[in-house]
């Protein structure tokens, strides 16, 4: 995991103004970095936080616990790939990324669930998207390159009407990538009307295609109880989807000051979903939610001897939320 120090990482901040742009409308402005924000992502160490996890599936809500990965990194535009050091012509580009990790047990068997998210920091364009999904079924595999003007999308699924894609998609915001503009700074989130790719774990589980879609944004202040979690961060804010078809919900509730730890979400949809030609599940919403118990600084990337365990308690991870 290479992470660079404030002093050195100007540079690759403005190479990374170089990625492809968005289309005007599409993507919100992105405002150079603070030195608060130098100061806390680039330190040596990633971010990591535990979530209790109630998911919704099969027209059921089920426990689990679900963990967010921020960090840092330099990065390969073209190649789309982590920068190891290794010679080429490329230039490198520091991105903020995100690795949401989810568990959960449906009656029997169990989920597992990652997604990846790599956002330049001082850009637009988000420029990769990967999410896999894993159950005692099979597994499935969806990835959004940014290619050009828009995003290629590669996805293998086990289900027959789903198989093997490899779709061009226009320019769009993406829903997975407002985890990382949120952290970078939730002040430029776009808001109103706006045309969006849905999450990419949300579509799979729900078996949407992949496509942008409208959907209304507002980010306000949050007072509610349910996102109070042991470890209070004060005042705390949230982005707002409704999106105008499939009746689905998502926030995202975070604390008003930097940096802006995420403090849970909720998304809200029914259980129908379409499949080989089907109507599956039924009409009652359900919300999944997500609220955060514990958060921990960490190089973890170098903590993986049986000694280093002890940092899982204080993270307070079980793997499936028991």
């Amino acid at each position: 995991m290479l992470l660079r120090a404030p002093a050195a990482v100007f540079s690759l901040l403005l190479l990374a103004c170089t990625a492809p742009t968005e289309p005007a409308g599409q993507a919100p402005a992105v405002a150079p970095p603070s030195s608060e924000f130098q100061r806390y992502w680039y330190a040596g160490q990633a971010e990591l936080s535990r979530y209790r996890l109630s998911q919704s599936r099969y027209d059921a809500l089920h426990p689990g616990e679900a963990v967010l990965v921020f960090v840092t990194e330099d990065f390969l535009p073209r190649q789309q790939v982590k920068y190891e050091g290794a010679p080429t012509r490329e230039k490198p580009v520091s991105v903020l990324k995100m690795n949401q990790l989810r568990r959960f047990t449906t009656g029997l068997y169990d989920y597992s669930v990652n997604t990846s998210v790599f956002t330049p920091v001082a850009g637009p364009g988000t420029l990769k998207v990967v999410t896999t999904v894993q159950d005692w079924c099979g597994q499935t595999f969806t990835q959004l390159n940014r290619r050009g003007t828009g995003y290629q999308l590669e996805a293998r699924s086990y289900f027959q009407p789903e198989a093997d894609q490899d779709v061009k998609l226009p320019a769009a915001l993406l829903e997975d990538e407002l985890w990382t503009r949120l952290r970078i700074g939730p002040d430029q989130l776009p808001q109103g009307e706006i045309q969006l790719i849905p999450g990419t774990v949300a579509s799979r589980l729900r078996h949407r295609p992949l496509r942008p879609e409208t959907a209304t944004a507002t980010l306000a202040a949050y007072s509610g109880p349910d996102f109070q979690s042991s470890q209070p961060g004060g005042a705390l804010r949230a982005y707002t989807l409704r999106y105008a078809a499939g009746g689905r919900t998502l926030r995202i509730v975070f604390e008003a000051a930097f940096p802006y730890l995420i403090a849970g979400w909720e998304d809200s949809y029914d259980g129908q979903m379409q499949l080989s030609g089907q109507t599956l599940g039924s009409k009652k919403v359900l919300t999944t939610r997500a609220v955060r118990t514990h958060t921990l600084r960490s190089d973890y990337w170098q903590r993986h001897q049986p000694a280093d365990s002890t940092l899982r308690h204080q993270l307070g991870v079980t793997g499936f939320g028991r």
